[in-house]
């Protein structure tokens, strides 16, 4: 059953608000009390994303303590998303999809040709897009701190015999999921290019990010 719960924060009030389009990405810091809204603008798109402790950057989002400490795989709302020591981040305050994806991981050159075809080596990922921002950010960030990140609104049911597979999306045009971050955490996003499974309907699109004060 999907957990969804609708926001009061009316849009007019935000403080930030933004497009990011389809196979770019974004990175900012929160701070503490701050709430972000990621939309889903037109259905279907996959974003892929990561949280870091902004006092200690190689404190990052870990997908294990996460999931161990709610005992279940998948995010939705008044999941505490945590980092590798085991701060609590940010807590998911509203969601209108209901269901978020932890263990699918980012798409990467290296990824999309033993999935799909050789060919495929030079298509954008979110690889390159998370190296890309973490350059552009400074020398605070390097590969290293690319960890298995969150999937919002991808769909990756487990099977019963333990395998991922990459589904149709259960997300809808103008979904959303809210995070409150509880110290002070920088987002780093890449909005999914990925062309070759359905996790973006075959067709990537435009996000919404909005931002609200305590």
């Amino acid at each position: 059953m999907l957990n969804q719960v609708e926001s009061p924060r009316k849009v007019e009030n935000a403080v930030y608000n933004t497009i990011v389009p389809a196979g770019t990405g974004w990175m900012r810091e929160l701070l503490p009390g701050q709430v972000l809204r990621i939309v889903d603008l037109e259905g279907n798109q996959a974003v892929d994303t990561l949280f870091f402790d902004s006092e200690n950057p190689e404190d990052h989002y870990s997908a294990v303590a996460t999931i161990t400490a709610q005992k279940n795989i998948y995010l939705t709302t008044g999941s505490i998303l945590r980092s590798e020591s085991g701060k609590e981040l940010l807590k998911i305050v509203a969601d209108t999809c209901g269901r978020h994806d932890t263990l699918g991981g980012a798409c990467s050159a290296q990824s999309n040709t033993v999935r799909y075809s050789h060919d495929t080596l030079f298509m954008h990922n979110c690889r390159d897009t998370f190296m890309l921002l973490l350059a552009q950010h400074g020398g605070n960030y390097t590969k290293r701190d690319l960890a298995p990140n969150v999937n919002f609104f991808m769909n990756v049911p487990v099977t019963p015999e333990g395998n991922l597979e990459f589904e149709d999306g259960i997300s809808g045009p103008g979904r959303y999921v809210e995070l409150l971050a509880l110290r002070r955490t920088t987002v780093l996003i890449s909005n999914c290019p990925q062309l070759n499974n359905p996790c973006n309907a075959y067709n990537p699109t435009p996000i919404q990010l909005l931002i609200w004060n305590k």
